[in-house]
Parts: structure tokens; sequence; C-alpha cells
């Protein structure tokens, strides 16, 4: 199985560490940052540490604060060294490579002297729909709300005033590792999000760089896009070397030493990609957590332009159609807390765990169309229905069919919802799928989320033992892919040497869950004007 935590015969975890034949990744999720050491072969989970974090709405702002995204990385960081002390008696001082993932897309725009210019603001914020739809109209590819180029032009067109000091601008990810090499560089995939890519040269596409600056030459005089944006790099090239400023930043107790090599930083999707072995055209995998995605490797170009899917690529530079859904199962996780309060008040407390796995058992007893109820999962608004701000809602007729089963069952499909959507546009543009990959959390009650999933897209969906830490395991592969990249392509080392013996669960859609989740479907749909009702009311 993929992501073992038990070493294999003849490798001596204790003396990989302290020579540095080791990856390190490290991703910043939306609720979690995680970190995970591999051996020298990148199925051998050596260590893991994590640190919770959370975003603050502030001024209307979705954001995280810089000291926050420190605090929590060296947080990650000790909490990975504990996790060696413990396991080997050793403290790690260097490492063969390090990778750092984080949240695609949002803004993060800095001056000539490096101070940040504005808050973070993360690919959850929806308030460029002016500058989106006019990029989307110019460039004639879908220009999403959440891309850091939407968030530069509702800028100008806001006249903001931090604009004309503007000097770099980069990604959540694109900024730690900024800091921690000096190196203002990004993957490939973490750059789609940033301005769309040129699929023949892998790197931002010319003719448009050309085009935005036909239109902010008025608004904005002397802004340079092309010098705002980091240096694109695929999988497999190095982009730059722990410092000692870096090393400090990450192990402020000084044990780790400068010099690890880094490669380009990725975003969430393209980890997840990689964590799923599903860069190859066919596949494709969905990404489940405070938001939910899907990925899917194009064969061919798309015909048309869609506003619910965007036109993204893999850590290696292929194109990727891309759901994206700003909600996925933060609601869900909510009414399993409030689930398990009441346990507590009845005097039988359970963990959260024992929670989620009873209410997820309970749904399979449901009817297929969740009898009649409706579950909204919108905490934010959602850009492919175009809601601007979200309100979670539970909706039944009278007729609906109230029971635990089916309140979880909606609950569940409800986080699909919206990606069901975007999924049916991708079907109508003649996509085919040989296999989806899972992983998220939502996936460690085996079979549940899973069934519902294959369900909903009508396709078999394969989960293996990196479904609930999948992403921050993916930067740390592609880190130990650096030693690789002049030996193999991406694909081939996934497939080849990282897969090879992998184990995948795979569920094949059951037909009475299709045609149950096309009539919650066909409902949700319908409701989508109780929910934008709620949003102008409340």
């Amino acid at each position: 199985m993929t992501a073992s935590t038990n070493q294999q015969p003849g490798i001596d975890p204790r003396t990989a560490i302290l020579e540095g034949r080791t990856s390190l990744g490290i991703e910043f999720g939306s609720t979690r940052i995680k970190a995970c050491l591999v051996g020298e072969d990148p199925t051998v989970v050596l260590a893991v540490g994590s640190h919770e974090w959370e975003n603050r709405f502030v001024d209307r702002v979705w954001t995280y604060s810089l000291e926050d995204v420190w605090s929590g990385l060296q947080a990650a960081y000790a909490d990975l060294v504990a996790d060696v002390r413990r396991r080997y008696d050793v403290a790690p001082q260097t490492f063969g490579a390090i990778g750092v993932s984080a949240m695609m897309h949002g803004y993060l725009a800095f001056d000539a002297d490096d101070e940040l210019l504005v808050p973070f603001r993360t690919w959850r914020n929806t308030s460029t729909g002016v500058a989106a739809a006019e990029l989307s109209e110019r460039f004639g590819l879908n220009i999403p709300l959440r891309w850091s180029i939407a968030h530069l032009y509702q800028a100008v067109l806001d006249e903001e005033p931090h604009v004309p000091r503007l000097d770099f601008v980069t990604t959540l990810a694109g900024y730690v590792h900024w800091r921690l090499t000096g190196r203002k560089a990004i993957g490939v995939g973490d750059a789609s999000g940033m301005f769309p890519i040129d699929a023949a040269t892998h790197d931002y596409d010319a003719r448009l760089l050309e085009v935005f600056g036909g239109l902010v030459a008025d608004r904005a005089p002397g802004l340079r896009i092309a010098e705002l944006l980091p240096e694109v790099l695929p999988a497999g090239r190095q982009a730059g070397e722990l410092t000692a400023e870096g090393a400090a930043l990450l192990d402020p107790s000084g044990t780790l030493r400068p010099g690890a090599p880094l490669c380009p930083p990725e975003g969430d999707a393209g980890t997840g990609m990689v964590a799923t072995c599903s860069v190859a055209p066919r596949t494709g995998n969905v990404s489940a957590g405070t938001s939910i995605f899907a990925m899917v490797v194009l064969e061919r170009p798309l015909e048309h332009a869609h506003h619910e899917l965007d036109l993204v690529t893999t850590p290696a530079g292929d194109p990727v159609a891309m759901v994206h859904c700003n909600n996925g199962a933060s609601e869900l996780a909510a009414w399993a807390g409030l689930f398990g309060q009441f346990a507590a008040a009845a005097g039988t407390p359970i963990d959260s765990d024992a929670v989620f796995e009873a209410l997820f058992r309970e749904a399979l007893h449901g009817e297929a169309d969740a009898g009649g109820l409706l579950a909204y999962n919108y905490l934010a608004g959602e850009p492919i229905t175009g809601l601007a701000e979200g309100r979670p809602l539970i909706v039944r007729t009278p007729e609906s069919r109230l029971t635990l089963a089916n309140f979880m069952r909606a609950q569940l499909y409800g986080v699909y919802g919206t990606l069901a959507l975007g999924m049916r546009v991708l079907a109508g543009e003649g996509v085919a799928l040989d296999r989806m990959f899972a992983h998220g959390g939502i996936f460690r009650t085996a079979g549940v989320a899973q069934r519902f999933l294959a369900g909903a897209l009508d396709a078999p969906v394969a989960v293996g033992e990196t479904a609930s830490e999948g992403g921050a395991w993916g930067i740390a592969v592609l880190a130990s892919y650096l030693s690789a990249s002049s030996e193999t392509d991406l694909g081939s080392y996934l497939s080849d040497r990282v897969f090879a013996s992998a184990g995948f669960e795979t569920v094949h859609p059951v037909p009475e869950d299709v045609a149950g989740f096309a009539a919650f479907l066909d409902r949700y749909r319908a409701g989508l004007a109780a929910e934008a009702a709620a949003v102008e009311a409340l």
C-alpha cells in the first residue's frame, strides 16, 4: 500500500534521517498545516506532523495573517520533529529535498521592500466578479473569481491605493517558498491558478499577458504583469535551496541546517493529483475538504469555455479541467459536531471519529434520493451557481421523509451537489473517465462517502491509503522526484516507482444511487432559488 508507515526491510530509517536521505513535504490546507517525511522510497512515510489553523473573515475578506502562516508552519514542523524523536530517537538536521504546497489561487501582494500591501485574499473570496467577467470575455476562456489575476485586476478597477506600489504577486505556496529560499518561483500547476498557461511553452500565455497589459495601460500606468508574477517551473526542476534565514523560519531551535534543495512549490490541486496517481489523460481525482474540487486530465482541448470549468495544469504542465467548489465538507462537520454535543449532553460522550462513523453508516440506510430532503453546504459564496455569499440550508417539503438516515444522506449528497453540476458540463464536452481517485478526510469512513461519490459521478471511484493525508505526502513525492527527473517523466515515476504496488479500493456506482442522486440534483438545481433568497434576506 502507498504511504505505509512501516519501513521496508534493509533500509535503516534512523540512518536515512541522520544522513538527510529523506524528503519533507509541507502543505497548508484550509484547516490544517501538515508535514510529511518520507524515505528514499517515497512510499514509506517515516513521520508526520500537523497544526490546526483557521481562516478569518475580516472586513468582509477571508484571510490568514502572515504571523499565523509562520507560527503554524513552525508548529507543524515541530510536531513532525517530535514524531521523529519518538520513533527513532534522533532529530533531522537536513533533508534530501523539501517541497511546499498550499491552497491554490488567491492574492498575496508585496512592495519593493517585501512588505505585504493588503491582507492575504484567499481562494474563498468572491469579490472579483466584475474583473473575472471582463477577463473571461477578453481572454476567451474562463477566469475564475479566485484566480490571482482576477484579484489583481479587481484591485485595478477599484483603484485601490496599493496598486502603484506593487512589486510581486504570488500564492501562499509561492510566498512560503520565497521566504525559505529567496527565490520567487512557482510550480506550473500553481501558476495556472494565477494566470493562464500556454500548453506549448508551459509558461504564462504571452499573448494574454499583452492583452492584460492593454487592459490596465490607462488605469495603472507602469504596471507590468510579467514582472509581477513568479518564475514558472515544471515538476522535477530544482527551485532553490533552503537558506540560513529559511532554516531559522522553519526550525527556530537552530537544529536544521541550510542547503537542502526545494522542488517547485505547488497548489493543493497538483499535490492531490500526485497523491492519487492521476496525472495521465482519462484520469482524475476529487479532493474534499473545506472546499471540494475535481481535476480531470484532458486528452484534447475543450470546444467551448464554461464558467463551471477552470483550465489548469498538472505539475508537469499538461492541461486539466478543474471543477472547483468553494464549499466542501465544513457544514457536514458542523452537523457532526452538533450530534457529538447531543451525545455528550445525553451522558454518552463519544469522540469525533466515532460520531462520523455512526452518522455515515446510518446514511447507508437512507432512501436513494435522501427522502426528498435538500441540504446546501454554502458557508461561503459559490461562483459555479452564481452566489456571492452562502447560507447553509436544510430544506424539506411536508412530504419529505425526515429521518436521521435521510438527513445524513442529504448532507453527504450536498457536499457533492455543486461538484456534480460542473462535472455534468464536462461530460457534455465528451470528456471520458476511466476512474476517479478520491482523497480527503471525508473518505476515512470506508465505503460511504466513496460510494455516494460514485453514484453522483456515475463513475468508479478509487480510494487509497493516502486518502486522508494525501496532499502533504503528494508534495513530499514531488520533492523526491527531484533526484529522478533526469531519468524519467513524472507520470512514469508515479506509475512505475511510487504506485507500482499500490493498493486502491475501487467502488463502482450502484444503479439505485445513480438514479437517486440524479433526482436529488434536479431538486438541488431548482432549490437554488431558495438559497439565493436566503442570501438576500438574511
